[in-house]
């Protein structure tokens, strides 16, 4: 004879906990790490304002620091790059026979004579006035 399992079922109940939830447990001290924690994030949101606040009152020496490192990175790579023409056979030779004919092309064009050299000043003065606006 075959034995059936018993199973009670009860109208109108469920199988789950229907009591009242009860409290969370609370831990009864702070995490120790909570001491560490708490001034580094009131810092970290306090940081864009004061940087806002600092850029602000230091905006004109900050603009010339800035410029003063970029005119200097500026030299340093220009240096670099000179360096480096330097060191490819015959190009530095080149450069200077280019640099010494194109000198004496200047003079034997505008320096020689006189007609010459007032056209010179001409031209330097039409410049002089296009960079710094014509004053009347």
């Amino acid at each position: 004879m075959e034995q059936q399992p018993e199973t009670q079922v009860e109208t109108g109940t469920s199988p789950f906990n229907t009591e009242a939830p009860g409290s969370m447990a609370t831990p009864e001290a702070e995490q120790p790490w909570q001491e560490w924690v708490q001034p580094v994030t009131d810092f970290l949101s306090d940081l864009p304002d004061e940087l806002g606040k600092f850029f602000a009152d230091y905006k004109q020496p900050l603009v010339t620091v800035g410029l003063i490192l970029t005119a200097l990175i500026t030299v340093k790579l220009t240096f670099a790059l000179i360096g480096a023409i330097n060191e490819i056979p015959l190009l530095a030779p080149v450069f200077e026979l280019v640099g010494i004919s194109y000198t004496a092309w200047f003079v034997y064009r505008y320096l020689l004579k006189a007609s010459n050299r007032s056209e010179l000043v001409g031209e330097f003065d039409a410049l002089k006035s296009q960079v710094l606006g014509k004053k009347d």
